[in-house]
């Protein structure tokens, strides 16, 4: 089954692309949710159309992935937690902990997008990747220091 995307998805196009899914997929997750088209005649002559504003809109989109990029590099959080013996905390720090302090700073990034293998649990300076958008990844300071008492 051949689509239009109406919007990027990750692991499977931009907007704009025309791509070739199971027909499952396409029926029923991407065309009920809006995310994309049916690839008939009428939709691929409006899509020649469309391009030169789909290029426009891609572009200024990918700019605004690098300028939040460049934001997140130049940050650096810095989280208080309780330690134990060894430098362990008590819990872990986790990515909507970092999501949270990022947004006290005015940066908003969803949490699925800040990239852990695995919860921090030691008092440490680590770096976390973020996944802005577009290919474009930032890295991200990330200071777990012990909680004064």
């Amino acid at each position: 089954m051949q689509l239009i995307l109406k919007q990027t998805v990750e692991n499977l196009g931009e907007e704009g692309d025309v791509v070739k899914v199971k027909p499952g997929y396409g029926r029923n997750y991407l065309m009920p949710q809006g995310m994309a088209i049916a690839a008939s005649k009428g939709n691929l002559a409006q899509l020649e159309i469309e391009k030169v504003a789909i290029e426009a809109r891609k572009k200024q989109q990918r700019e605004e992935a690098e300028a939040l990029a460049q934001k997140l590099e130049a940050c650096t959080l810095t989280i208080e937690k309780r330690v134990g013996e060894e430098n362990k905390l008590y819990g872990s720090v986790t990515s909507s902990d970092l999501a949270d302090k990022l947004a006290e700073q005015g940066i908003v990034v969803d949490r699925r997008k800040i990239v852990l293998d695995e919860p921090i649990k030691t008092a440490c300076e680590t770096t976390v990747t973020v996944k802005v958008g577009y290919q474009v990844t930032a890295k991200l300071k990330v200071t777990i220091i012990p909680k004064a008492e």
